[in-house]
């Protein structure tokens, strides 16, 4: 193709920057949920990623519970230490600046993944995949489990926005964040909502991590090593919105495997170099003007 560049190679990393992409959309359409409804930014995030994928390891090595099962339990499960967590560390600094939140979540992320790492070791572990093989296109090869990983999670970000933005549920969520006062004349419990929205946004962090844990390797550092990309994400798409989340972690995906082709020097920095882009020329995001700020 391009200077010696095969089709076999540019598919290849497209494919796997549509992988790495469906986790950046699903990790930031949670914080930008938590976010839009909360003004938390969840520095936890990335360690209730991790908790998912050393779940669905424990329930596989311990309990024999296979992958199937994990994707539901797994996500049921980190979403009940969200619980616990937004009661127990977020409720008592909601009247109080910002920064108390983020510090707080962050000591959360440092304290789980350190609990783990003392219990598992740091050598990553390794979790069979459920959906072994895959078929030859002529110009790659297309494991089906990362073929099933794509879309998957493609139709989990078109559900949630659907039921964000489509549904009765979702517009009291949005109400709620500018005018809790009139939800509540509704019969609507607004402090009860806040809760289960974050556990919402969590357990999406938790099934990202059943997701990546057969593609990658189960070990305590997996979600502080993808923390400060979808970070960056949500920078781009801008803080809170659900549309920009999704589209701009799939797209940013892309943009890092085709980099990976022909710059591949500059593929652990094209996401950053975006941003700061953003940031300079659009520093409410580049959906902020198609979607109110939540």
């Amino acid at each position: 193709m391009f200077d010696g560049i095969s089709t076999q190679l540019l598919f290849g990393q497209v494919l796997i920057g549509l992988i790495n992409g469906s986790f950046y959309a699903m990790l930031s359409l949670g914080l930008a949920i938590i976010f839009g409804l909360m003004n938390v930014v969840n520095f936890a995030h990335g360690a209730q990623y991790m908790l998912g994928a050393f779940v669905s390891w424990l329930l596989l090595s311990t309990f024999g519970v296979p992958y199937w099962g994990a994707l539901f339990i797994a996500p049921v499960v980190v979403a009940i230490f969200g619980l616990a967590m937004e009661r127990v560390v977020l409720k008592p600094l909601q009247d109080m600046d910002h920064l108390y939140s983020l510090l707080a979540t962050y000591a959360v992320a440092l304290i789980v993944e350190g609990l783990v790492r003392q219990q598992f070791g740091s050598t990553g572990l390794p979790y069979a995949s459920p959906i072994p093989g895959g078929t030859n296109l002529g110009f790659m090869y297309l494991p089906w489990y990362r073929l099933w990983v794509v879309c998957f999670s493609l139709v989990t970000c078109i559900a949630t926005w659907m039921l964000i933005e489509h549904t009765k549920l979702g517009a009291y969520l949005r109400a709620a964040t500018e005018r809790p006062e009139i939800v509540e004349s509704f019969g609507i419990n607004v402090p009860r909502m806040v809760t289960l929205t974050y556990a919402f946004g969590v357990g999406l962090a938790g099934l990202s991590g059943v997701l990546a844990a057969p593609i990658y390797q189960v070990s305590p550092s997996m979600g502080s090593n993808l923390m400060i990309v979808i970070f960056a994400v949500v920078v781009i798409g801008g803080m809170g919105s659900i549309v920009g989340a999704i589209f701009t972690g799939y797209l940013l995906g892309v943009v890092e495997g085709l980099t990976k082709v022909f710059y591949p020097e500059g593929a652990n920095l094209v996401i950053f170099v975006v941003m700061i882009l953003a940031l300079i020329f659009r520093p409410s995001g580049l959906f902020s003007s198609t979607e109110r700020s939540r």
